[in-house]
């Protein structure tokens, strides 16, 4: 197994004579220059990636694609933060894997696979179509002490690294993140609190729709948390172990694993890019193989992608997780690079440019 700084090591750049030629490729087609807007921004990081060889070759570069849905349990659910009981994340995991919940119709829509990650459920699930990367059963409850240690949080991160792995040597070009864990809103917006900067009144949201009473209850939880951990805002592993998540872990290292493969990876709403901001402070790189989705209607996200420096694609007012707004849009990137591959040049087309 590799160590974390060695898959940092492996995340480069991207290409920018790649990323030229994607240009010049887009400006000959037959249309007025950057008149398709985002996809043609969204073709020229494609190139940056993969290489046009790739975007252009014979296969469709992306025809392997893959959400990987992170699933695990959150001790901070003790403070009835959630809507949801904790027994849920297991219910909903057995669905996931059923193919009954909302991100298995749109991934098959969108002909993608749906990987599920047990990182951290607080139950025994035994199923064949389970990956298993249990880490533990839970985390520990946030307001009364850390999340998890350093080393557990170091090797969630890994196991990501390992699930992106696997499924890249099996031909799997293009990711999307997903996650399945009830009170995750409360560690990702803790998470935002401290590596954004964000107070507590504009990072946390209402998660699955709790009342006025219970959102306040919410801030004064994570400010416990916060007060309690002591996190280290210039060591974003020290924050994550303290304050984060088994399953936003599992998708920092998808992020980071994702990257060091040179692929794209498509993050959906609050709970991934919390991930992204903890995966981009652990290597800054890493952000250039990253695509915003969607706004989802929690009311951090919005602060959350600003930080990122990340535009969303859809405003659906999507607010689900498990991935659903990522795989939307996985059309989105294929539709850039049919265009770059299919649409007619002015040359060929004897149409006169500019």
């Amino acid at each position: 197994m590799k160590t974390l700084q060695q898959m940092l090591d492996r995340i480069l750049p991207l290409s920018e004579k790649e990323m030229e030629a994607a240009g010049r490729r887009l400006d000959s087609l037959t249309k007025p220059p950057g008149s398709l807007g985002r996809l043609e921004e969204i073709g020229r990081q494609l190139a940056g990636i993969a290489g046009m060889d790739v975007l252009l070759g014979e296969e469709p570069p992306f025809e392997r694609k893959a959400v990987i849905v992170m699933a695990g349990d959150h001790g901070v659910c003790e403070e009835g933060v959630s809507a949801f009981p904790a027994e849920v994340t297991p219910q909903m995991v057995r669905n996931i894997l059923n193919g009954g919940a909302a991100v298995n119709v749109l991934a098959r829509q969108a002909g993608a696979e749906v990987v599920c990650v047990d990182i951290g459920v607080d139950a025994e699930l035994d199923d064949p179509r389970l990956v298993s990367r249990k880490i533990r059963r839970g985390t520990g409850n946030i307001a009364r002490g850390p999340a998890m240690t350093r080393e557990e949080a170091e090797r969630a991160v890994l196991a990501g690294c390992e699930v992106v792995a696997d499924l890249a040597e099996r031909g799997v070009r293009l990711f999307a993140t997903g996650e399945m864990g009830i009170g995750n809103t409360t560690p990702s917006a803790a998470l935002l609190t401290v590596l954004g900067g964000i107070g507590l009144g504009q990072s946390v949201g209402r998660g699955t729709g709790i009342d006025d009473a219970r959102w306040l209850h919410k801030q004064e939880i994570i400010r416990r948390a916060i007060e309690t951990n002591r996190p280290d805002a210039d060591d974003p592993l020290d924050v994550l172990a303290k304050l984060g998540g088994l399953e936003i872990a599992g998708l920092v290292g998808v992020i980071l694993g994702a990257a060091a493969h040179r692929c794209p990876v498509v993050i959906d709403g609050f709970i991934s890019s919390a991930a992204a901001l903890v995966a981009v402070k652990l290597c800054p790189g890493a952000a250039a193989y990253l695509l915003a989705s969607h706004l989802s209607g929690e009311q951090g996200h919005r602060l959350l992608l600003e930080t990122l420096h990340l535009s969303p694609l859809l405003h659906a007012q999507m607010r689900l997780g498990e991935g659903t707004g990522a795989v939307l849009c996985f059309p989105i990137m294929e539709a850039a690079v049919a265009v770059m591959r299919e649409m007619a040049t002015f040359e060929s087309a004897g149409v006169s440019g500019q």
